[in-house]
C-alpha cells in the first residue's frame, strides 16, 4: 500500500469513526447542563464583606488561634503529614512588622440592621475590626461576642439604611454531591467566587480541632482570606461558614470544611440572648473502639465510643455510666466513632434529658442522663481524645512485659482514686508493654473490664491468659485514661 492509499485509508477510518460517534451521540441521553451560578452571585455578592482585624502588638496568628497559621513556621509542621489549617487572611501590608499586626478575612451580613457573621479566629484578640462593603464603604465593626470552640464571631456595624442580608438555609438537608459555591476574599482578592460539590456531611475532626462541630466537607477551592465567608446552595441560601482546609502547605488541596449554618446561627442566638455560648456536658471521656477493644467487649464491629473515665458528680455518673461501657447512640443518633459524640452532646441544651444507648456485659440498654452545662473555660470531659498510645497487642505481669505494685492511700488521694482502685506499673520488663507506650507510674484500673485494686487482684485477672490472648487494660496516664490491648507473646517476649 503506497503512502497516498494509507492516508486515504486513515481518513476513511476517521470518517467512519466520526459517523459512528455521531450515531451514538444521537442515541445517548442528553447530558444536563451544568448549573449557572450568575444569579446567585448577583443576588448575594453585596451581602459579603471584607473583614480586617488589627492588633497593636506583635500578636501572630498562632498566638490568636493557638496554632500556626498557613504558611507560618510551626514546630508541628511536617512535610510528610497533612494537617488541618484555618484560613487566616493575607497581611494587609507586605512588611514583616505589618504581618504581625493585620489579618484579613471574609464575613457576611445576616440581618439588615448590621449583624455580620465571621470566624472567631479572624478577629480574636483584635484591637480594632473594620469591614468593607461591596460599595467600598468601610465601617467600624464591634465584636458583639464570639465562641472559640465553634470558631464563630458575631460583629455589628452601624450603617445608614437597610443593608442587604443573606437568606439562611438548612445545612441539615445537605447531601453529598450537591453543588455549592463560596464568595470571599482569598489572598485579598475581594468577591472571588468558587464552586464545587458537597463531599461529605457530618465530618468530625476529633477532639484536637473543634470537637463540637460536625463539618460540611466540600471540594470548593478555598484559600487564605476565605475565613468567615459564606457557603451557598443552588437556591442562594447560606448553608455554611468556610473555616478550614486539610493541607500540608497552607494552600488548597481539594479538601475544605465549613461550619454548618445551623450551628452558627445557634451561636448567634445565644450570644444575643446571654452574651456567651453554653454547651451540654455528659461527663465522660471516651476513646475509639479499637480492634482489641472490640475483641474484648465481644463487639461485631468497631463502632461506638468506649468510656474510659466518668466525672464524679456528673450526669453520666449519677445515671450509673462507668468505664467499660460502650456508647452506641445518643438520643437515637448512632455513634459510629468516638468523634461523633461531642457535637451531639455539646449542642444539647443543659438541663435536658438524654437517652444514651450503651453496651454493657454484651447487652444493650438505654440509660437516661441529665445533661449538665459545661464550664465555660473548659471543653474536657464531654468526650475527649484517645490516649496517644498505639493499640499494640499484650497474661501475667511478667508475660505482658511489666511489673505492678499496690498504691498507698496518699497516692490514691493525689490521683483522685477511691480505695481499692488501681495498681501502679513499677517497671517495664519486655517489648510488649514498651511498644504499647506504657511507663512506670501509669495506673492500671481494669483488666478485661474487671476492676483491679491490688497486685493479687491483677494476678488473678491475668492468670488464665495464654500465648496469643489479648489482655485489655484500662490505663491511666496523668489525667487521661484509655484502653490498651496487649497480646501475650508466644515464647520469649523480645
Amino acid at each position: 500500500m503506497n503512502r497516498l492509499a494509507l492516508r486515504t485509508f486513515s481518513c476513511g477510518v476517521l470518517i467512519s469513526l466520526a459517523l459512528a460517534a455521531g450515531v451514538q451521540a444521537q442515541d445517548a441521553p442528553a447530558v444536563s447542563s451544568l448549573p449557572d451560578f450568575t444569579g446567585i452571585v448577583q443576588k448575594n455578592a453585596a451581602t459579603v464583606v471584607h473583614v480586617e482585624a488589627k492588633y497593636s502588638g506583635k500578636k501572630t496568628d498562632k498566638a490568636r488561634a493557638g496554632r500556626a497559621a498557613p504558611g507560618m513556621p510551626d514546630d508541628d509542621d511536617d512535610p510528610q503529614m497533612e494537617m488541618f489549617r484555618r484560613f487566616f487572611g493575607m497581611p494587609a501590608m507586605p512588611s514583616p512588622e505589618e504581618q504581625q499586626r493585620t489579618s484579613l478575612g471574609s464575613g457576611f451580613i445576616i440581618s439588615s440592621d448590621g449583624y455580620i457573621l465571621t470566624n472567631n479566629h479572624v478577629v480574636d484578640g483584635a484591637d480594632s475590626v473594620t469591614v468593607r462593603l461591596q460599595d467600598r464603604r468601610t465601617l467600624t465593626a464591634k465584636v458583639v461576642g464570639s465562641d472559640p470552640q465553634y470558631d464563630i464571631a458575631l460583629l455589628k456595624v452601624d450603617a445608614k439604611g437597610n443593608l442587604p442580608a443573606v437568606s439562611i438555609g438548612d445545612s441539615r438537608a445537605l447531601k453529598p454531591g450537591q453543588w455549592v459555591l463560596a464568595i470571599g476574599s482569598p489572598f485579598g482578592f475581594d468577591y472571588t467566587v468558587t464552586q464545587g460539590i458537597v463531599s461529605a456531611v457530618g465530618r468530625n475532626l476529633g477532639s484536637q480541632d473543634q470537637p463540637y462541630t460536625s463539618f460540611i466537607q466540600t471540594d470548593v477551592p478555598i484559600n487564605r482570606g476565605n475565613s468567615g465567608g459564606p457557603l451557598f446552595d443552588l437556591q442562594g441560601r447560606v448553608v455554611g461558614v468556610n473555616s478550614q482546609i486539610y493541607s500540608n502547605t497552607g494552600g488548597y488541596l481539594g479538601v475544605a470544611f465549613s461550619i454548618p449554618i445551623d450551628v452558627a446561627m445557634n451561636v448567634v442566638k445565644q450570644i444575643k440572648e446571654k452574651g456567651y455560648v453554653s454547651r451540654g456536658m455528659l461527663g465522660v471521656t471516651v476513646q475509639a473502639v479499637t480492634d482489641d477493644v472490640a475483641k474484648a467487649f465481644k463487639l461485631e464491629s468497631g463502632t461506638g465510643a468506649a468510656v474510659t473515665q466518668v466525672t464524679p458528680g456528673s450526669g453520666a455518673d449519677k445515671a450509673g455510666l462507668h468505664p467499660g461501657d460502650v456508647i452506641l447512640a445518643f438520643n437515637g443518633q448512632s455513634i459510629n466513632q468516638s468523634a461523633d459524640l461531642p457535637p451531639l452532646v455539646g449542642q444539647t441544651p443543659p438541663g435536658s434529658k438524654a437517652t444514651v444507648t450503651i453496651l454493657r456485659d454484651g447487652k444493650k440498654q438505654d440509660v437516661n442522663v441529665t445533661v449538665s452545662e459545661m464550664p465555660r473555660d473548659k471543653h474536657a470531659m464531654l468526650a475527649s481524645a484517645d490516649m496517644d498510645t498505639p493499640a499494640t497487642h499484650g497474661g501475667s505481669a511478667s508475660a505482658l512485659g511489666l511489673g505492678v505494685q499496690d498504691l498507698d492511700s496518699d497516692t490514691r488521694q493525689q490521683l483522685g482514686l477511691k480505695a481499692g482502685e488501681g495498681v501502679a506499673i513499677s517497671n517495664i520488663t519486655g517489648s510488649v508493654a514498651a511498644r504499647a507506650g506504657l511507663q512506670p507510674g501509669d495506673v492500671i484500673l481494669m483488666v478485661n473490664q474487671k476492676k483491679v485494686g491490688s497486685v493479687a487482684a491483677f494476678r488473678e485477672a491475668t492468670r488464665d491468659a495464654k500465648p496469643g490472648d489479648t489482655v485489655l487494660l484500662l490505663v491511666r496516664h496523668g489525667d487521661q485514661s484509655g484502653f490498651i490491648g496487649l497480646t501475650v507473646p508466644g515464647g520469649k517476649d523480645d
